[in-house]
């Protein structure tokens, strides 16, 4: 007779891609359902749908290195350098999506500054930015002030203090080289797709926003050179970060395996 492992260990031997998975299958089924919130509009129901599938890809990821089984052999103390997190994510979209991080701060900041203020509508304050055409005030939007940012910033104040401690504790605890670089892959793959989702349709609210009228002028010509490209490279990033998700080894990189394999 054939000595198969027990169902439970073979469960929990992949635990880590059925968490990882689940995430993003919540977050699938979250999006549509809060898309049917009536009694909000709909730029702010997208909003909450992107927000809310990039936290779950998040806790999905988070689950699953808590579920993810160690070696139980003894933690071998000595290595040739201590372990950095630096070496430990994407070395090329690592910084990339970093990058994109502070970007999405500053570019939220910017338009909640440059967002109308109306003191007799506080809860609706930074829907629209005033402009001047032709002579003429008038309003653009929607943009993406305070009434629309506010839950990115709520999930990126969660998610991303969360995920520099998981990469800390993924670099720092046991397990081989190749299990840890597959866990930290994963942790930045999914805060890299919260962070280009928001970014990506921040940037695409600007662009509608300048250019539904022939009075933007210079903003204009800044929406075709920057934020178009830019969405373009938020896209890719969002792929990226898809695929680092569901499978971390599919983006594999020769380089940072050989650098694992000296440790």
């Amino acid at each position: 007779m054939l000595d198969a492992a027990p169902f439970q260990h073979r469960f929990l031997d992949h635990a880590n891609y059925y968490a990882r998975w689940s995430g993003l299958a919540i977050g699938i089924v979250a999006a549509p359902a809060l898309s049917t919130l009536r009694h909000i509009e709909f730029e702010q129901r997208l909003v909450f749908c992107i927000t809310a599938f990039g936290l779950c890809a998040v806790a999905g990821v988070l689950l699953a290195d808590a579920l993810t089984l160690l070696p139980q052999d003894p933690v071998r103390t000595a290595s040739l350098a201590p372990r950095l997190v630096r070496d430990h994510v994407p070395p090329r979209m690592g910084p990339l999506i970093a990058l994109q991080g502070v970007s999405l701060a500053v570019l939220l900041v910017i338009t909640a500054a440059t967002a109308s203020v109306d003191p007799h509508r506080i809860f609706s304050t930074g829907k629209v930015i005033a402009v001047t055409c032709y002579g003429v005030p008038a309003t653009l939007g929607p943009w993406p002030g305070m009434y629309y940012s506010l839950p990115t910033f709520g999930a990126l104040a969660i998610a991303t203090p969360t995920c520099m401690w998981a990469l800390r504790r993924i670099v720092h605890g046991p397990g081989g080289a190749q299990q840890r670089r597959d866990r930290a892959w994963a942790v930045t793959g999914a805060w890299g797709l919260l962070v280009s989702s928001q970014q990506l349709y921040a940037v695409l609210m600007i662009s509608v926003s300048l250019t539904e009228t022939g009075c933007a002028g210079a903003m204009g010509a800044l929406t075709f050179w920057v934020f178009y490209p830019l969405a373009l490279l938020n896209l890719f990033t969002v792929v990226w970060s898809l695929i680092t998700v569901v499978a971390p080894r599919a983006v594999d990189d020769d380089a940072v395996r050989g650098s694992l394999d000296d440790e």
